[in-house]
């Protein structure tokens, strides 16, 4: 049986605002405090993992640690069938930039460049079916840990789509729909993605009603 994680404190392992704001609107009708390891200033762990889940655990283990407090983690991507579920774990790599400003940045254009590229290079009649992957990992200061995975499948179109989403989101389509996850709303959106699925079955699992 999954550890519950009761209602307070929880570190959001990530530095991501994207990312933080989807996990805080999933969790505010469970009476968490969600605190992002960027707000609380942890230092952002070297993802070595091979896996989601690896990467996942690895963020959410730094946090709770460093913290004294429960941990999420998330570790996402798009996986792309033609690719061989490429980008995958990889996909922030895809989209690292030339330094600015004295730090690192992401080109998610430049990233989707970079797929959609590959896959022009396969031929024209290339299958663009695709997936996104969710991996939540949850961990306690005492070295407990429980870890939820979730999938979106959908294909992926060109050129992108949509402003109101993140990352890969302009270019995937999910399946029985027209519109990229960039042009839907963040509340529809948060009903279909990975994501979502990752966390119903953390909530049927790990909290409390």
């Amino acid at each position: 049986m999954t550890r519950l994680l009761a209602p307070g404190k929880l570190v959001i392992a990530t530095h991501n605002a994207g990312k933080l704001r989807e996990i805080r609107a999933l969790l505010a009708p469970y009476g968490m405090e969600c605190l992002s390891a960027g707000e609380l200033g942890l230092p952002e762990p070297a993802e070595t993992g091979t896996t989601f889940a690896e990467n996942a655990l690895i963020k959410a283990h730094a946090s709770a640690s460093a913290s004294g407090l429960p941990a999420l983690a998330d570790d996402s991507g798009l996986c792309v069938t033609a690719l061989g579920g490429a980008p995958g774990v990889y996909t922030a790599d895809w989209a690292e930039a030339a330094p600015f400003e004295g730090g690192p940045g992401r080109d998610w254009y430049l990233a989707m460049g970079k797929v959609e590229g590959k896959l022009a290079e396969l031929g024209p009649d290339t299958p663009r079916e695709c997936w996104f992957a969710c991996v939540l990992a949850l961990a306690w200061p005492d070295g407990g840990e429980a870890v939820f995975e979730g999938r979106a499948v959908g294909s992926l179109t060109w050129p992108p789509r949509g402003t109101m989403g993140f990352g890969y989101d302009p270019v995937f389509v999910p399946l029985g729909d027209t519109r990229t996850f960039a042009e839907l709303d963040p509340a529809e959106k948060h009903r279909i993605s990975h994501r979502a699925d990752a966390f119903s079955k953390l909530v049927s699992s790990a909290l409390a009603e």
